[in-house]
This record gives structure tokens, sequence and C-alpha cells, in this order.
């Protein structure tokens, strides 16, 4: 009955750790995934032909999951931007709501710890198309509340960054 829904974010690992070269060469590709492999090799270091093998290399170990656009959302008139909490009854990645995925408003799915179920991140034209968005998840069996947060202004929006952040700064004690 509940189709096992865990490999939707994650699928394989890499098959090795990224090193730092592997890291530079994300870091440019993730900025702009049709850079030239000589431009590539010269941004980090590398012949292009050693830059196409560790691309290569890359996309065989599953790091590189896939080359995409990222669309301008006015181009597509896709302006309104609004995460939606779903709470549901029982366990929410049931088949039914794993559904709304065919709607193509709906850019993320994410079970979630915490007050809620499901976290989606939807892209829609209007008030009036999150609405019939909205509507759609309620006619959803077990879902039995949302909450929706519209954003107004995004400051900060890029996909998976290859850098890690080395120390975090120690946490102060309370005197």
């Amino acid at each position: 009955m509940l189709e096992k829904t865990d490999g939707v974010r994650r699928g394989r690992g890499p098959e090795r750790e990224l090193d730092a070269m592997d890291r530079k060469l994300l870091g440019v590709l993730v900025e702009d995934a049709t850079t030239s492999y000589a431009e590539l090799g010269e941004r980090v270091g590398l012949s292009p032909p050693a830059a196409h093998e560790r691309v290569k290399r890359l996309r065989r170990s599953g790091a590189i999951r896939r080359i995409a656009a990222l669309i301008e959302p006015e181009a597509t008139g896709k302006t309104l931007l609004a995460f939606v909490h779903v709470d549901t009854t029982g366990w929410g990645k049931t088949a039914a709501l794993m559904a709304i995925e065919a709607h193509p408003e709906v850019e993320e799915i994410h079970s979630v710890a915490g007050d809620t179920c499901m976290l989606l991140k939807v892209r829609t034209q209007s008030t009036h198309a999150l609405e019939g968005l909205l509507a759609r998840l309620y006619d959803t069996p077990g879902v039995k509340a949302t909450r929706s947060y519209v954003v107004l202004s995004t400051y900060l929006e890029r996909p998976v960054q290859p850098g890690v952040t080395a120390e975090w700064p120690a946490r102060v004690k309370d005197g």
C-alpha cells in the first residue's frame, strides 16, 4: 500500500569522497554548467582533458545528478512563491499525497520533523492558482490542514553548493 519514497530525494551517493579539486569544479559548474572544458580547466588549474575526465567521473559517481536550466520565474509567469506546510492523519508520504508532484507548480516536496508532516515549495501564477492547488491538496485523502507562507521577497535562492563550512563558531555559554 505505501510506496517507499526515500529515494525520491537522495538516490545513490558518490562512490568516493569529493576532494578539493572536485569541489572547485562543482563550484564553477553550479554557477554555469555550460562552461567549456577549456575554461573550466583554466579556472581551477587543470588541463581541459583533465577537467573533462573529472567531470565525467563526477557524473558517473552521482555527484552530478543532472544538468538543468534555471528558469527565471517571471519568464513563465509564476511569480508567486509559497511554502505550504501539510498536516496529515498518520504518516504523510502516501501515494495519494505524493501524486501532487504531477502539478508543475510544485517544485519541492519534503518530509519534515516538527509540527507538520510535509513541506512543499510551490510557485504559481497567482493567488487564485495557489488556492486551486490548496483545494487539490484538501481533496487528497489524509490531508487535514495546510499552512501557507507566501514569499514577499527573496534574498537568496541557489542550488546546492559544493563548499562546506570548515569550522562553526563555538557556542557562547550564558553566564
